[in-house]
């Protein structure tokens, strides 16, 4: 699935103004553009003359030919999704695009990863998500641990790149790159709509694709596979929750109401309270999901919707009638920051700190502009 020139250039466009620290309409304004004829430019919608594209240039201080510099091939993507995504060119071609700059930056230091898992080849029987999650925990060394840096486990010992964007779509959660497609990499949606529950999930969940469905990577299929969604649902359940620490957990909070222990479990594991409710549904406890979901109503005050990740220690996800009888125990809350990959900045200030590379292109790689680039330069310990 190719991009056009016209999106190439538009790509460029919103990569370059973000540098810049720049609106659309400040961009057209210093253009002489009209803010609806910017628009289509960026969007990929029309494409410009020549000297349009000289005052662009000039406006955001690239050369002309930077912004028609053409998109890297797309990625060796697992990309599905039961809802039609119209910006589904440009997620690829952007993280085709992180994908060869973090490249570039690891050889610009010398620190590649390699893969642990580098020619895998998963077992072919009903019960192998299961089995290869355990596998994977015994090569990582985790024990029955609860995993509490997903992505630094995932970059520092897996060897998998991790990407994350803001895409407003709750359709989109992520996807995954071949390690024979600039991979592998492991991208997550990081839309402030999406848990960081669901995020931690999306990314064991793209580990599980990786690793149980490699012959399945081909960015032109769109259509989502149910039996190989659900497979990777269960190896991420139980890379998350292994099964003798989920026991050994769940027979401490009997003494709990059903919605108390769950959300117990929930914050131990640091996963959805959907996913321990699968579990225990998996395990045969009986109604568990009218059970849970009748007492979260009464404890919260209305119905949870599907979106809804209830957490009793923060008041957004409790409602203004909920009580707080877990936060004694519960001290910690997850937020965004429990997530956020720190791999790719280590190496961009190893970088910096060696000379080896200037703040502009550093904020090129961020997507931050220089003003934001220097605060966060100045802001390192």
């Amino acid at each position: 699935m190719a991009i056009s020139p016209t999106a190439d250039i538009g790509a460029n466009l919103q990569r370059m103004r973000g540098m810049r620290g720049l609106t659309q309409e400040a961009a057209a304004e210093a253009a002489g553009l009209s803010r609806a004829a910017y628009r289509n430019l960026e969007a990929g919608l029309s494409e410009p003359r020549a000297s349009p594209l000289v005052a662009l240039a000039k406006a955001l201080q690239v050369s002309p030919a930077d912004l028609l510099l053409p998109a890297p091939p797309p990625p060796q993507a697992r990309f599905r999704s039961k809802l039609r995504l119209k910006d589904r060119p440009r997620i690829l071609h952007d993280v085709g695009r992180e994908l060869e700059d973090y490249a570039s930056l690891e050889r610009l230091v010398d620190e590649a990863r390699p893969y642990l898992f580098a020619g895998f080849i998963a077992p072919d029987d009903a019960n192998r998500a299961r089995a290869v999650a355990e596998l994977v925990r015994e090569r990582l060394e985790l024990g029955d641990d609860p995993i509490f840096d997903i992505s630094g486990l995932l970059e520092d010992k897996v060897g998998s790149k991790v990407l994350w964007l803001e895409i407003a779509s709750d359709g989109f959660f992520g996807m995954s790159v071949a390690e024979d497609g600039s991979g592998p990499a492991i991208v997550v949606n990081s839309w402030d709509r999406i848990s960081v529950e669901r995020q931690i999930f999306t990314a064991a969940h793209e580990l599980g694709h990786l690793l149980l469905h490699r012959d399945e990577f081909n960015p032109d299929e769109v259509a989502e596979d149910v039996d190989a969604e659900r497979e990777a649902d269960r190896f991420a359940a139980y890379l998350l929750m292994p099964e003798p620490r989920f026991t050994k957990e769940w027979q401490e909070v009997r003494g709990l109401s059903l919605f108390d222990a769950v959300m117990k479990i929930k914050r131990i594991f640091r996963v959805s309270y959907r996913t321990v409710l699968h579990r225990l549904d998996e395990q045969g406890l009986k109604d568990v999901w009218p059970r849970f979901m009748a007492q979260a109503k009464g404890r919260l005050g209305r119905a949870l919707t599907r979106t809804d990740e209830p957490d009793p220690l923060s008041p957004a996800a409790r409602g203004t009638a909920a009580p707080e009888p877990l936060r004694g125990r519960e001290p910690f809350e997850l937020v965004p920051s429990d997530f956020d990959p720190d791999r790719r900045m280590r190496l961009i200030r190893r970088a910096l700190d060696e000379r080896r590379m200037s703040l502009s292109r550093a904020a090129e790689i961020l997507g931050l502009d220089l003003r934001k680039m220097r605060e966060l330069h100045q802001s390192w310990a």
